[in-house]
């Protein structure tokens, strides 16, 4: 997972293949120990979806005969705190584990995963304080300016990468729960939202597949290029969220990513969304996104992570909608991480509860957040670290009776827990 996965350990003879080579440089693709299936593996962060190669890992290893096993997380506690007449305050508990078990197979390379989320316990009353947030339900009513728990089952998925040649390959995902081709990586698992415990107010335009119940992809995969397609549910996530909700496959999705350099990578995709929302599962979503990834490791053993993403949604019998996100992780030195996100976002009157003709209408959103963490002494493979983020968001006129100012504001202090560096690599939470 972006978040660090590495399906296959980061010994010596992985990062001999893996990270020898110099930037832009294309190292070779196979050894005798390692495929180009399990490297390609490597890459992935949520779901399928590439992350820049050159990040690096973290989590527990060990082995088990022939299998590779790994277990990472980062998990968030903390108080939020959002202002105006449309926000709360609250205690809130946000992230995920995940373990992993990998091993060559035939001429490829198998993994399966799972991914657990103790947010059905640790976030109240529906959702965590969120202004302009919206998507997804409570007690049969849409969820406004707050951010809904994630499921306990984030992912259930097997992978199986089968080498075509020496540096392509057949990559085959199959999950009850997973992510579809269709986004950049979900928010919870980018590198460059590491350090940052909030959900993006654009996350319905961009990423919102990224827990979806049922899900088979196939893509072609090259050392630099990625096609795959995904027929998945397109049906969101019910109110229960420590169930399986499998659903008749009836959405549809396509997506190339490319990696041109080992710290970049770069995807665009769409989909087709059968009745995502409960409260109106006869209206389907178009949905496009293109995003762009960078990742530059520094000297000090800190880093810069960086994400651009694009996403818009048509509803039927509705406008379409934009929305875009710019998010960094300045990881100075190991310990002092400076990250921010800035958003735009175009959201209908309805969506935010408005009155009246009110409902008709977009009205242009975006928010600008900004925050600080201090990690902590790495204790017993686990990276502690205390940290806190505020928010101003930008209404549109015509708001500010709803929310007492055109420019109200958040924050949430927060620690973090997060896998730390492991051998042959270094942390990059």
């Amino acid at each position: 997972m972006s978040m660090a996965t590495s399906l296959y350990p980061r010994d010596a003879r992985a990062q001999h293949v893996h990270q020898a080579a110099p930037e832009g440089a294309t190292p070779p693709a196979t050894t005798p120990d390692v495929s180009f299936g399990a490297l390609e593996l490597q890459r992935l962060a949520a779901g399928t979806a590439w992350q820049p190669e050159s990040v690096p890992h973290a989590g527990f290893h060990a082995t088990a005969g022939d299998w590779n096993l790994m277990f990472h997380g980062l998990l968030f506690a903390g108080y939020d705190m959002q202002g105006g007449n449309r926000g709360s305050s609250s205690g809130v508990g946000m992230g995920w584990l995940m373990a992993m078990a990998d091993r060559r197979l035939g001429t490829g390379h198998f993994a399966a995963r799972v991914m657990l989320s103790p947010e059905p316990l640790t976030v109240a009353n529906g959702g965590y304080p969120l202004l302009l947030q919206t998507g997804e339900t409570y007690k049969n009513q849409s969820l406004i300016d707050r951010q809904h728990p994630h499921d306990l089952f984030m992912e259930i998925a097997a992978i199986y990468t089968m080498d075509l040649g020496p540096a392509t390959a057949l990559q085959l995902y199959a999950a009850p729960v997973g992510e579809p081709a269709l986004g950049p990586p979900g928010f919870p698992h980018r590198i460059s939202a590491a350090s940052d415990p909030m959900a993006p107010i654009g996350h319905h335009w961009q990423d919102s597949t990224h827990i979806s119940f049922g899900v088979l992809t196939a893509g072609f995969v090259t050392r630099h290029l990625k096609l795959e397609g995904s027929w998945f549910n397109g049906r969101e996530p019910d109110e229960k969220r420590s169930d399986i909700e499998l659903h008749t496959f009836d959405s549809f999705a396509a997506r190339l990513s490319a990696s041109p350099v080992p710290s970049l990578v770069g995807q665009v995709s769409v989909g087709y969304l059968s009745g995502p929302e409960a409260l109106a599962p006869d209206q389907s979503v178009r949905r496009v996104t293109a995003s762009v990834s960078h990742y530059q490791a520094f000297s000090s053993g800190g880093h810069c992570a960086t994400t651009a993403a694009y996403g818009y949604n048509k509803e039927e019998g509705e406008f379409g909608a934009s929305s875009a996100l710019l998010e960094t992780d300045v990881n100075l030195d190991g310990r002092n991480v400076i990250f921010g996100r800035a958003e735009y976002v175009r959201k209908a009157g309805n969506a935010l509860a408005l009155p009246g003709d009110l409902q008709r209408f977009l009205f242009d959103l975006g928010t600008v957040s900004v925050g600080y963490l201090r990690n902590l002494g790495a204790f017993a493979g686990v990276q502690p670290g205390v940290g806190v983020r505020g928010t101003v968001n930008l209404l549109a006129q015509g708001l500010e009776p709803f929310y007492s100012s055109r420019h109200p504001l958040g924050a949430i202090l927060y620690l973090r827990l997060a896998s730390a560096a492991t051998t042959g690599g270094h942390s990059h939470n």
